[in-house]
């Protein structure tokens, strides 16, 4: 019996532990990875502002490949919407461009309704370095308490940030071909 109360009053500290240091968390959270890719932004930005073109190079869209997939309004662009609804990893969401500044930026409304709901802007950035463009990929949003939690526990930055860091290489490696083939 001591053992078992010895158990729980130990789980009970680092629940409240964690509980404390998710408290002290910010309420909004910002992520952002950026690449240099050896293209000009004119190359760069069309694989970006078409969302069907995401299939080519973003890790979102490889988890579950049996996801059903619909978009809807302009083909790219402002106006352009993709909904998708995962049977597993991708989960649940809508993703939608609301600013579109040819080459330079764009901006998408992110909303996650499963495994978690969520709603974080989404922003590209092109800049042009030389012959180079350093392309910045950003989200930002708030972090309710449960986010904060989470972060506490798991470092969503390191995780987020590698699939970020993982779609600028493929978008790179894509962007580099089609130069090298022009």
């Amino acid at each position: 019996m001591n053992i078992l109360v010895i158990v729980l009053a130990v789980v009970a500290i680092v629940l409240a532990a964690i509980l404390a240091l998710a408290t002290r968390k910010p309420d909004t959270f910002s992520l952002q990875r950026s690449a240099a890719i050896d293209a000009p932004a004119g190359n760069i930005f069309p694989l970006i502002n078409d969302l069907r073109a995401h299939e080519s190079w973003s890790p979102f869209d490889k988890p579950d490949p049996a996801t059903n997939k619909i978009y809807t309004g302009s083909h790219t662009g402002q106006g352009s919407v993709y909904d998708w609804d995962g049977k597993s990893q991708a989960g649940t969401g809508r993703i939608a461009i609301t600013e579109s500044s040819p080459p330079s930026r764009i901006v998408m409304q992110l909303d996650m309704l499963k495994p978690c709901k969520a709603s974080n802007i989404v922003v590209f950035t092109l800049q042009p370095k030389g012959r180079s463009t350093e392309v910045t990929w950003a989200m930002q949003g708030p972090m309710p308490f449960f986010a904060k939690v989470m972060h506490t526990i798991f470092n969503m930055e390191r995780m987020c940030g590698k699939q970020f860091e993982t779609g600028l290489a493929n978008l790179k490696t894509i962007a580099e071909r089609s130069v090298a083939q022009a």
